[in-house]
């Protein structure tokens, strides 16, 4: 159909957010969760309705991999809170109280979970008479200038038919990297994330705050699929927006079934306190874009509110997709003709020989075989690429899962060749080469200063005058002060003229 893009030419870049139907393991589910869930409402950016309205909640992404630098270990990260825009105080992004922030792990192929890491946090303020997030420079996560403050708890629980047979707490009041408020606020934002890197007893690492969004693409697909003739595409939506995060490294003998069977599934999931006190499920998270372009708005809800084993419910989402048929409609490219087994069988079991578990029982989540050690030159398009340690065998931090996903939902394994792509290839800050990889947040203070200050006489200098005290300066200050005592001195007397206007019209009988 066009040139391959595996050589890095003549890519075509047909709007492929789109691709979320990548997941197309999206088929969804109704109703459990990380231990038999109350069936629920309200995993993406702002991808279901109800969840939509709280962020706190919403899951935005997950990713899994063997560790590049430490190979006898996995990485999990798992984001919450999109689009955040990092001026956005004074009440920045924090995790919420009244949430179960939980990782999954199914090792066994069954589609239940063997293994759960629950995460919860707690708020700190120092001084509640400030509006102020922190009260001056914050040199490190116990500076008493940082005002407002969150540690948090790790749970792991050891399922047995979804009922816990054991609970461990394996990390107790670890503090959480804050906002980044700004250059001047934080100096050294670096200083405070390696802070905020935890170990654990057991050789495991933990991470929680904010990063970075490491999801990189194109989210105009949502305006007629990129305007309804590819004029837009190629800007990167999460540019600048960051995302809280959790990340943990795990020895990868913790959660494997053993070493002859090393394949995992894994799903994250929020559960949020309803008002008679019970922990209800309303969000889920395993493979990408699953919930925002597979399911059709009716299902969204039901998805987030359900449980991997019981995915059969929409399977229909995924053998009979409505991407392809819309793309088809929009650029004339031929949708594969139907049912879509080959969807099925890569995303929602995994690829045989590859990362799919003996006798599994088809659900949507990540699957990572964890015996693949990590590619020395990763490839953008993992598996499509030759590249086995890569999407959908788990998800790196640089897999382009967009089109890779688009590419395969468009008939590649099939024999419909193809090249689409949403032309955004990487995201716009480097990651990092160790835990918790993820880049350091957009601070808040970023962009360019205002019109006028960057020379002597700036708004800057002229505001300082305007607020020196009277007797500093010349007759220059007199004159301003003096007009800005007049304009009080109005504006006082117009309040005193409405007033006794009020108090006039309330003695009138209509």
């Amino acid at each position: 159909m066009t040139t391959d893009s595996r050589t890095g030419s003549g890519r075509r870049s047909l709007a492929t957010l789109i691709c979320g139907a990548l997941a197309a393991g999206g088929l969804a589910a109704a109703g459990a969760s990380a231990l038999e869930p109350e069936a629920a409402s309200a995993s993406s950016h702002r991808e279901a309705p109800l969840i939509s309205g709280t962020p706190q909640f919403d899951n935005t992404d997950l990713y899994a991999f063997v560790s590049p630098d430490k190979p006898d270990t996995t990485t999990i990260i798992a984001n919450w809170i999109p689009f955040e825009e990092p001026a956005g105080g004074p009440n920045f992004f924090t995790f919420a109280e009244d949430a179960q922030y939980d990782i999954h792990i199914d090792n066994n192929g069954d589609a239940q979970g063997e293994l759960l890491f629950r995460y919860t946090f707690r708020t700190h303020v120092k001084n509640e008479k400030t509006f102020l997030y922190n009260t001056g420079p914050v040199t490190g996560l116990d500076d008493p200038d940082l005002n407002v403050t969150q540690t948090y708890d790790i749970e792991m629980l050891k399922l047995k038919d979804q009922h816990a047979v054991s609970r461990t707490k394996i990390a107790d009041d670890v503090p959480v990297a804050p906002s980044n408020v700004g250059k001047a606020s934080m100096p050294d934002y670096d200083t405070l994330r390696k802070q905020a890197v935890h170990e654990l007893a057991g050789g495991a690492t933990t991470f929680a705050g904010q990063a970075d969004d490491p999801f990189f693409l194109d989210l105009r697909v949502f305006d007629l699929l990129y305007g309804g003739n590819l004029s837009e595409v190629g800007n990167d939506t999460l540019k600048g927006y960051n995302v809280n995060s959790v990340a943990l490294q795990v020895p990868t003998h913790l959660i494997t079934e053993s070493a002859e069977q090393p394949v995992v599934g894994i799903w994250s999931t929020t559960q949020r306190k309803n008002a008679e006190g019970h922990f209800v499920q309303v969000s889920r998270l395993g493979s990408p874009l699953v919930n925002e372009v597979v399911n059709p708005v009716g299902d969204k809800d039901a998805f987030n509110a359900s449980a991997p084993w019981d995915d059969a419910r929409f399977l229909k989402n995924v053998t009979e997709p409505e991407l392809p048929k819309l793309i088809e409609a929009i650029y004339k490219i031929p949708a594969p003709k139907g049912p879509r087994d080959d969807l099925v069988d890569v995303f929602l079991k995994g690829v045989e020989g590859l990362n799919q578990p003996p006798h599994v029982r088809p659900s949507e989540m990540l699957r990572l075989n964890t015996s693949i050690a990590p590619a020395a030159k990763p490839k953008r398009l993992g598996v499509l690429d030759g590249d086995t340690a890569g999407f959908p065998n788990g998800r790196r931090l640089t897999d382009d899962v967009v089109d890779a996903a688009l590419q395969v939902v468009e008939g590649e394994l099939v024999g419909a060749k193809n090249d689409l792509g949403d032309a955004v290839d990487e995201n716009d800050k480097k990651f990092g080469a160790s835990f918790p990889y993820l880049a350091n947040p957009t601070e808040g203070s970023r962009g360019p200063l205002a019109k006028g200050v960057d020379s002597g006489n700036d708004v800057r200098s002229q505001l300082g005058d305007a607020l020196r005290p009277a007797g500093a300066g010349g007759a220059d200050d007199t004159t301003l002060i003096a007009a800005s005592a007049g304009a009080g001195a109005g504006g006082l007397l117009l309040i005193g003229v409405a007033l006794m206007w009020w108090r006039r019209m309330r003695r009138r009988a209509y």
